[in-house]
This record gives C-alpha cells, sequence and structure tokens, in this order.
C-alpha cells in the first residue's frame, strides 16, 4: 500500500457529506440502546453484559459506513478513477480497509465508552470489565471491514447492505428457530455474528470462548476480503 493511495481513502473519506453523520450514529446508536436497555434493568438481575447491548443495534451503522465507503464510487463510477490513479488494485482496497478500520475503532471506542457509561450509572451491581470492551470495539471493527469486502464483491451498495443486514440480525433469528441442538450450537459457533459477540460474554460456560468466536469472525472478515481482492483484480471497474 502507497501513502498516495492512503491519503486518497482518507480523504475522500472525510469530505463525504455523510461520513461524519454515520460515525456520530454509531456512538448515538450504541450507547442510546445501552443505556435504554440499563434503564430497563435497573434493580432486575440483568447480566453484567447488559450494558454493552447497543454494539447489536451500533453494529448495523458501521456495516452501513463501511459498505457505502466502496458501494458509492461503483454507483457513481468513480471506482474507475480511483483504479486509474493508482497503477495496482490491491493498494486501494488496502487503503480503504485501513481508513474504514481506523475511524470505526475511534468511534467504536466512544461508543463502548458511553455504553459502559451508561451501565455504570443506572446499574448499581455494574462493573466493567476490559475484555467484552476492548472484545466490542473489535467487533465493531471487523464487522467493517467484513461489509467492505462484502462491498467490493457485489459492488451494488444497496445489495451489500441488504446482505449485511440479512446477516447481522435475520440469521441470527433463524438460528434461534432450530429445534436441533446440535445444529442450533453448531449454527452460534459459526456464524458470524454470534461467534463474533460471544467477546461480550461473561458466562461461566460460554458455548464458545470469547477470543475464539472473535477468531471465527474474523475468518470470515478474511475470506470476506480475500475475495474482495481476487475479484477486484480479475473484473472490469
Amino acid at each position: 500500500m502507497t501513502r498516495r493511495a492512503l491519503h486518497a481513502e482518507w480523504t475522500k473519506l472525510r469530505t463525504s457529506p455523510g461520513t461524519l453523520g454515520l460515525l456520530l450514529m454509531i456512538v448515538a446508536a450504541t450507547a442510546g440502546l445501552s443505556a435504554i436497555v440499563a434503564a430497563a434493568c435497573s434493580g432486575s438481575t440483568c447480566g453484567p453484559d447488559v450494558a454493552l447491548t447497543g454494539v447489536q443495534l451500533g453494529h448495523a451503522v458501521v456495516a452501513i459506513l463501511a459498505v457505502l465507503v466502496i458501494g458509492n464510487e461503483y454507483q457513481t463510477g468513480m471506482i474507475a478513477v480511483s483504479l486509474a490513479a493508482v497503477p495496482r488494485r490491491l493498494p486501494v482496497l488496502l487503503g480503504k480497509a485501513v481508513v474504514v478500520a481506523g475511524v470505526v475503532a475511534l468511534a467504536g471506542a466512544v461508543a463502548v465508552a458511553g455504553a459502559i457509561g451508561s451501565g455504570e450509572l443506572l446499574l448499581p451491581a455494574y462493573h466493567a470489565t476490559l475484555r467484552p470492551a476492548a472484545g466490542s470495539v473489535l467487533y465493531l471493527v471487523l464487522i467493517a471491514l467484513f461489509s467492505l469486502g462484502l462491498a467490493t464483491i457485489v459492488r451494488s451498495p444497496a445489495a451489500a447492505i441488504g446482505t449485511v443486514l440479512g446477516l447481522l440480525y435475520a440469521v441470527p433469528i433463524i438460528v434461534s428457530v432450530v429445534t436441533d441442538q446440535t445444529w442450533h450450537d453448531r449454527f452460534e459457533k459459526y456464524a458470524p455474528v454470534s461467534a463474533g459477540l460471544a467477546v461480550q460474554s461473561t458466562a461461566a460456560d460460554p458455548l464458545i470462548g470469547p477470543w475464539k468466536g472473535l477468531g471465527v469472525l474474523a475468518l470470515w472478515t478474511l475470506a470476506a476480503l480475500l475475495v474482495a481482492a481476487i475479484t477486484l483484480r480479475r473484473r472490469d471497474a
């Protein structure tokens, strides 16, 4: 990756009119939903990970932001300009990945801090721990990179957003109605969202270890980016 490609992607992202709004929405959605759930649980026996519930709303905004980073260029035809400006294609994708990961990590850290703050304020017994908090930020970054890879593959921002949101919300619902316990557990362990969110778990005997679950999501993300890199190199803009 060249500095020129990285600078170009950063310039495009920060000058896009919707970027700031989406970053603020990540923080507001994550912290806001966490505060609502924590308030509803105040005085009850909710688990200590309830303060991070907002991540399950914030990850949708993260996915949309990441999809639009490249999806808008495909929609407007500007991707041809981006690829013409850089002799090799992979630095374009890598530059987008680095910039997206950076801004989502920053917004995610602020969002998770806000969610934890609401938990400590509204839940007297709540005590934040490092692993669920840091893991939630990493989870959001991986969701962003996974979404970027998927958007690069399908090229249409609408199709990519629909697919990602389906994976984030429809797949967990489908898994929840699987009656066979063996298959239900397998889906829980290896579906990207349920596996990734295991990093928040404070259960004594989780279905999959917190970091193993995040590792499963990382493998999904790596696969999406590898396929994205191959398709970007082989097809016309």
